[in-house]
């Protein structure tokens, strides 16, 4: 009975596979024919050009992050070696200073002038110092370290600067620190 039941599967198994072969013969034109083939090819030359651009482009897109990486290595380049001879110049100042023994008031003049090379500098490569003192106080451009109630300067003015804030183009590359007038209360 076993192998009655096997025989009757290998049957139907042999029926679909012929039907399937059967269902996959297809008769069609000979232009008809040419015309899949010619398709089949522009497809699989498409799809080679497809392989060498994408290949092309993870090629471009590598080059890019690597020239990217450098130049982001070296793009201080320039403000470094400036700041060098801003150094080179202080180096200068505390040796004469030490071994010259000279006027305090030439050794502050070195140090004025200096200070004026950083202050050029800076504002060449686009740094400005944001204005505090007896400005409304701003807490984009601010920082308030105190408060002091006064008479003398209207709420929310700065009325000292303990530490000059910056820009760099338009954007605050580091706020002031101030202290910030307020209203005296009254009655009190």
């Amino acid at each position: 009975m076993i192998f009655k039941h096997m025989s009757k599967i290998d049957k139907e198994h042999k029926q679909q596979e012929q039907q399937e072969a059967k269902d996959e013969m297809v008769q069609i034109k000979e232009s008809e024919l040419k015309k899949l083939r010619e398709d089949a090819a522009k497809a699989n030359e498409y799809w080679e050009r497809i392989l060498r651009l994408q290949a092309e482009f993870d090629n471009a897109k590598k080059r890019m992050e690597k020239e990217k990486f450098e130049f982001t290595k070296f793009a201080n380049e320039d403000i470094i070696l400036e700041l060098l001879g801003v150094l080179d110049d202080l180096e200068r100042s505390v040796e004469a200073a030490q071994t010259k023994h000279e006027d305090p008031m030439a050794f502050l003049k070195g140090i004025e002038m200096i200070l004026a090379h950083l202050y050029e500098m800076l504002k060449k490569n686009g740094v400005k110092p944001i204005e505090a003192n007896g400005k409304k106080f701003d807490p984009h451009l601010h920082e308030a370290l105190m408060q002091e109630e006064s008479d003398k300067f209207d709420d929310g003015i700065i009325i000292e600067e303990f530490q000059k804030g910056y820009t760099l183009e338009d954007r605050v590359i580091r706020t002031s620190k101030v202290k910030v007038a307020t209203k005296k209360k009254q009655g009190g």
